[in-house]
């Protein structure tokens, strides 16, 4: 499974690769921002998407609008990752269709717990 990883921080794009690495998923495509994120779903085959929401030049929330009303990757599972933490932020992204939702700091644990519910729905 490849997974693409969006955050404008390199740290926390480091973050999320070791925690991925930690849970037993080693391929991983990264991106910078949304715009990068879309260049590399066209240039890859990407089968689960981490986002951050705030970056510049396409956040994650309009990413993952674009993503899910584009038919050939529409069905890729989307899980967000941001400091947002209000039920109104969460209500929003839901509502965009993300598949689920982490707020940071995150543990590899509750990530591994996340994206489990996620291919699990998904192969329901």
């Amino acid at each position: 499974m490849q997974f693409l990883v969006v955050d404008d921080s390199p740290t926390m794009r480091r973050i999320v690769v070791n925690a991925l690495r930690s849970i037993g998923y080693e391929s991983v495509v990264e991106a910078e921002d949304g715009q990068d994120a879309l260049s590399k779903l066209q240039t890859n085959t990407i089968d689960f998407i981490i986002t951050d929401w705030n970056m510049p030049n396409l956040n994650g929330l309009d990413l993952t609008k674009t993503i899910r009303s584009s038919p050939s990757i529409s069905g890729i599972p989307i899980l967000m990752v941001t400091t947002r933490a209000l039920k109104q932020d969460i209500i929003e992204a839901l509502q965009a269709k993300v598949n689920n939702y982490i707020v940071k700091p995150f543990t590899p644990t509750v990530l591994k717990e996340k994206i489990d519910l996620i291919l699990q729905a998904l192969s329901a």
